[in-house]
């Protein structure tokens, strides 16, 4: 059973990436502005960020099945506290981009270890509703980044931003230093990294949701990464860019209630899945359609909610035949999914269409859900 202290301390660090990503988007246009960057090489700050994530994916949740689950956690954050410095501090472009890299090493410990050890003491449908409640918690986290970006952004720039993040990291390394209990089972298996890789990519499901879960994100953060511009194009504030948070934290939402209405009659991951995939693919061609007006926040709105019920499921499942060798599978796992956010933001942020990137995420993702759901 997980106490309520552990479930507070772990929903906090899994808002933490969330929250730092969201909160850093509105100030896309003033880096763009104060570096002399081109809005592709401003959107290069956040698919370079996923690329230092998936790194640090591999390399803290390898680190949390030798070292624990503990000091794992402990050295991720200290490294995303003190890159936020950095960035705050420079006057180099190419310093911000070494800095936002390494800010995502360190921020990756929050995702892996913090699933690993929820994954240690609560497993099956259990686990299911678990990341949904968490997932419910998390539907805020937009909200607050986008709002609370917008407004420091407004108020001071990317100074603010960053100094910000690094008072939030440091307030988590504390937190974290003082509350969080060892879960690493007292078994722990050793297996090396490639026989547990090659087991993996030989897993269709692995596969499976490795694709699905990079494909959301991708639909995700490329709003995120490429709607500030699109704000700007329309003349509208950082600020009111951050009060559609707001509005898409509504779609989270909702998309968690549905996930909670329908596991409390029975285990349905197969149905939300394909569900979320046909809501998925609406929303995106609503954007497509919409994109050149502010009503493609609308259709976005269904994009969130169909996020929001995909990923508890996807997550909770994933790994199940991997109890083994927690850590390391949920390294692999996240390093998978996470390069092909990069790679995905990547040529999103190179061909400035949010309205394309959608629909073509939606269409894979409603192909690949129909073949994981029968993996369920």
């Amino acid at each position: 059973m997980l106490k309520l202290s552990m479930l507070a301390l772990a929903v906090a660090l899994l808002m933490f990436p969330q929250i730092a990503e969201t909160l850093y988007s509105p100030v896309l246009t003033d880096i763009s502005h104060h570096f002399h960057a081109t809005a592709e090489q401003a959107s290069l700050t956040l698919s370079l960020y996923f690329i230092g994530f998936a790194v640090g994916v591999l390399v803290w949740g390898r680190l949390c099945d030798t070292l624990g689950r503990r000091p794992a956690l402990l050295l991720g954050l200290a490294v995303y506290a003190i890159s936020a410095v950095v960035a705050l501090l420079t006057h180099h472009f190419s310093v911000l981009l070494l800095a936002r890299v390494c800010s995502a090493f360190g921020a990756a410990a929050c995702s892996v270890v913090v699933q690993t050890l929820l994954r240690d003491q609560v497993s099956g449908a259990a686990l299911t509703r678990l990341f949904n409640i968490i997932g419910i918690a998390l539907a805020i986290s937009p909200a607050i980044g986008v709002f609370s970006g917008g407004l420091l952004a407004t108020l001071w720039g990317y100074q603010g931003v960053f100094s910000a993040l690094a008072v939030l990291a440091f307030t988590l390394l504390l937190w974290t230093g003082f509350r969080l209990e060892e879960t690493r089972p007292a078994y722990q298996s050793h297996a090396p990294l490639l026989t547990v890789g090659s087991r993996m990519i030989r897993d269709q499901k692995i596969l499976l949701a490795t694709l699905l879960v990079a494909l959301w994100n991708v639909s995700l953060f490329s709003y995120y990464s490429l709607a500030p511009f699109i704000f700007a194009t329309l003349k509208l504030s950082a600020s009111a860019f951050g009060l559609t948070g707001v509005v898409l934290a509504g779609g989270s939402l909702i998309g968690a209630q549905f996930n909670r209405l329908l596991l409390k009659n029975g285990d349905r991951q197969a149905l939300i899945l394909l569900l979320a995939g046909g809501i998925n693919l609406l929303g995106g061609l609503g954007v497509w359609v919409c994109s050149a007006s502010l009503w493609f926040l609308l259709p976005m709105l269904l994009v969130m909610v169909s996020f929001s019920m995909a990923i508890p499921v996807i997550l909770s499942s994933a790994l199940s035949a991997y109890g083994e060798c927690r850590g390391t599978a949920g390294a692999l796992f996240g390093l998978g999914y996470y390069a092909l956010i990069g790679a995905g933001l990547a040529m999103s942020g190179l061909f400035q269409n949010l309205g394309a990137t959608l629909v073509f995420c939606a269409v894979l993702a409603v192909i690949a859900a129909t073949k994981y759901s029968k993996e369920l």
